[in-house]
């Protein structure tokens, strides 16, 4: 687990490809004060685990999973990258609960500045946005972030100097991809509603009481009650 606060920009070295993988090699210096073989560490948004390390950087593996449905499949050498260490038990929680395990790849749709923020817009997926809430908490490109509003497309953050100053998204524009993780939080919460115990049948539909045709549950009161909220 990480909390979405970057500890530091790191810079690719090199980036080895195999036929549906790659071995990522990853200059940094703050991230590797106590590294270890077999840690976790957050590469844009994305739990990577140390193959190797020497005092410059460390290297990591990357599936054919994670290279289909993140931007890490983007990167080159020089690329700047967030980097985060898994967050250890007795630390300030300064961000949100981020697992490390990207949603989807979102497009930075728009910037603009009001006064001192950059207020950007990310486009996502329908099956993403109905997890983004307003003042909630999203992670884009493993970063901690506020969401300031949801739009028909997306959502919209505003970023302030020292994150753009701290973090790639300082260099992002228009165009660009990113990670993307929602909240675990509405995930868990979706999952738990979703997989109650079947409800006794409504006797007008032979249907679980709550339930439409389509098998979609409808939230309401009776249903909740019945399941014992």
């Amino acid at each position: 687990m990480f909390t979405g606060i970057i500890e530091e920009m790191g810079t690719v070295k090199q980036v080895q490809r195999g036929s549906r993988s790659a071995k990522l090699t990853v200059q940094a210096r703050q991230v590797l004060d106590d590294v270890k073989l077999g840690d976790s560490i957050a590469v844009n948004g994305v739990c990577l685990t140390v193959v190797a390390f020497d005092p410059s950087g460390f290297t990591a593996d990357v599936m054919a999973e994670t290279l289909d449905h993140t931007v890490l499949a983007d990167l080159r050498p020089g690329s700047r990258v967030n980097l985060e260490r898994a967050l250890r038990v007795g630390d300030r929680l300064g961000g949100h609960i981020v697992s490390g395990h990207v949603d989807e790849v979102g497009l930075i749709k728009g910037q603009s500045r009001v006064d001192i923020a950059v207020v950007t817009e990310i486009t996502c997926s329908p099956r993403l946005r109905r997890y983004v809430v307003p003042k909630g908490s999203i992670a884009i490109d493993g970063i901690s972030l506020t969401v300031a509003a949801v739009t028909n497309e997306g959502f919209t953050i505003s970023l302030i100097p020292h994150t753009a100053g701290l973090t790639t998204l300082g260099v992002k524009k228009s165009g660009d991809r990113v990670n993307l993780e929602a909240d675990i939080l509405g995930k868990y919460v979706e999952r738990l509603l979703t997989g109650l115990p079947a409800p006794a049948e409504n006797p007008a539909t032979n249907l679980p009481t709550g339930q439409t045709s389509a098998g979609v549950t409808r939230l309401t009161r009776g249903f909740l009650l019945e399941n014992g909220f």
